[in-house]
């Protein structure tokens, strides 16, 4: 349960976007690294063990919503695998400016809560589709896949923050960036098919 929360979480995590340059740049700048990183992990694993939790309580009450949750969540990575795939076929890089002047630690923290929890992909991804996939695991086991999905968030904003110089150029290779989007898409498809066969096994 704990490699199936991390392959999941990073999947998801792992991508272009406002939040990850935003963290990159940090590093580079070498700016408040550590209360970034801590506060982009800690808020993503409040939302998925709140996800987690509370889709729990509310599919156990209901097994064949359950079953129809699994069956969307399959869906949904199957769609965001494929787009992954689709990725991999173009060019793109992830660019983090380093100019600009010297920010406080309250204007960080600003960027920082506006970039986590201003984006609605972020509820999607951690509360919705996290939580209905953990909420399939057994009781005893969910400890487990929340520790993995949180444990991928801290790895990646961490590397992400106190490794910038030496991943930054490394991310700004379109190659690097396609070499992972492919292997973003087979790993959701992957997730896709263990899923799908969980929520038929009850029938």
């Amino acid at each position: 349960m704990f490699f199936q929360g991390l392959a999941l979480s990073f999947g998801l995590i792992v991508a272009i976007g406002a939040q990850n340059a935003f963290v990159l740049r940090q590093g580079l700048r070498r700016e408040h690294v550590g209360s970034v990183v801590l506060f982009c992990a800690l808020a993503d694993a409040v939302l998925m063990a709140s996800g987690v939790m509370g889709m729990a309580q509310a599919l156990g009450q209901s097994p064949n919503l359950a079953r129809a949750l699994a069956l969307a969540g399959a869906a949904f990575l199957a769609l965001y695998g494929w787009q992954a795939l689709k990725r991999a076929r173009h060019v793109h890089r992830l660019d983090a400016s380093t100019a600009g002047s010297s920010l406080s630690w309250g204007a960080v923290a600003a960027q920082a809560a506006a970039f986590t929890l201003l984006n609605p992909h972020v509820y999607l991804d951690t509360v919705l589709l996290v939580g209905s996939i953990g909420a399939q695991q057994p009781a005893a086991l969910r400890g487990w896949f929340i520790a993995g999905t949180a444990g991928a968030s801290l790895i990646w904003f961490s590397l992400l923050g106190f490794g910038a110089r030496w991943l930054a150029p490394m991310f700004a290779r379109p190659r690097a960036w396609q070499a992972l989007d492919g292997l973003i898409g087979v790993t959701m498809f992957v997730l896709a098919t263990l899923l799908v066969r969980h929520a038929l096994a009850g029938i």
